[in-house]
């Protein structure tokens, strides 16, 4: 008994062993291709500025090209060689490919340089590092606008990049990462005519999908939540944990537009999972009430505490994305001619 135990525990010793040495070879492997990708590009961009003749430069790329994959095989064809010169165009410091690419793929790159906003693009490098994402879920949180979903767009420039910083250096998660508005919920394939019950049910049954539109770190803890306050029951529709935020994820869902009475609603179900629920170390919990419309003017005056309550509005069809980026972008430059008028009438006072 006593060898087969050894036996057992040597395997996995060694077993130990050999996975971390492979994940340290492809890493390695990976990191050495991304820089011989970037030389190539850099040594392609300086041969054509050189000729100063872009046609020279695309007749020689595609015979160099053709040599190149009789010699070495795939990878080298004449648009892979297009896609390390925009590589390199895109980022002409290798020390900020080492910086911002770190531990992803060639493929995971191909995307991300297409993006021409630098911000937007740190903002997906970041996130696909943190959350691990495939490239197939990357190019999905690309086409779903995540960006321009997160409060963090409508904040200033300086601001972003502090919050970025913080993300990739001390692993701080904040709120304006966290939430977004709309809420992509297009996998849930509800019927034209659904109660919260079967959005509640939709939801549930594509948790997967869910969280990965909410963010890695939610943790999925109950539904139809009972509390009891003065011997009268209320649920809550669904609870999450956030790992990096440290506290409760209430979330209310309904149907039509947002109501004002919602707000004492979720103020309830906080002030009862704070009172009853959280623990030391926790921080108080946050509500998000998801709507299928907003009613921005009774949420202006309502005040809401933007820290503890959110209300944001959830699509169960994504609508044309030219008008779903036109409204986006609306969103981000209202909110940003609004934080320019609190700073000049600050400045002012």
């Amino acid at each position: 008994m006593k060898k087969i135990e050894m036996k057992k525990s040597l395997f996995g010793k060694i077993s130990y062993l050999i996975e971390q040495a492979r994940e340290k070879v492809a890493t390695t492997i990976n990191q050495e291709m991304v820089f011989l990708y970037w030389n190539i590009g850099k040594t392609v961009k300086e041969e054509i500025i050189k000729s100063n003749r872009a046609e020279y430069g695309k007749r020689i790329l595609h015979s160099v090209s053709g040599e190149l994959t009789y010699k070495y095989g795939k990878g080298f064809s004449e648009q892979s060689l297009w896609h390390m010169v925009k590589f390199y165009e895109t980022y002409q410091i290798l020390s900020a490919v080492q910086r911002e690419f770190k531990g992803l793929s060639w493929t995971h790159i191909k995307t991300l340089i297409y993006i021409n906003d630098a911000m937007k693009r740190e903002f997906y490098a970041t996130l696909c590092q943190k959350e691990h994402w495939s490239t197939r879920t990357l190019q999905e949180r690309i086409n779903s606008m995540l960006y321009e979903r997160t409060a963090l767009s409508k904040l200033p420039e300086k601001t972003i990049k502090m919050q970025l910083k913080e993300l990739k250096e001390k692993d701080k998660m904040t709120p304006e990462l966290v939430f977004r508005d709309p809420y992509v919920l297009d996998f849930l394939e509800l019927h034209d005519t659904y109660g919260e019950k079967d959005l509640e049910k939709a939801i549930l049954n594509a948790l997967e999908k869910v969280i990965l539109e909410f963010g890695r770190d939610f943790y999925f803890v109950a539904r139809q939540k009972r509390i009891t306050v003065d011997n009268e029951d209320y649920y809550i529709d669904l609870v999450f944990y956030h790992r990096k935020l440290r506290c409760f994820i209430v979330i209310d869902l309904k149907l039509g537009k947002f109501k004002a009475d919602y707000k004492g609603q979720m103020e309830l179900y906080l002030r009862y999972l704070e009172k009853y629920e959280m623990l030391d170390g926790e921080k108080p919990p946050v509500g998000l009430i998801l709507c299928a419309e907003k009613g921005k003017e009774q949420i202006e005056l309502l005040f809401l505490p933007k820290d503890r309550i959110k209300v944001a509005e959830y699509l169960t069809k994504l609508p044309p994305k030219e008008l779903f980026a036109e409204k986006l972008h609306k969103a981000i430059q209202t909110a940003h001619l609004k934080l320019e008028r609190k700073i000049e009438k600050f400045k002012k006072a």
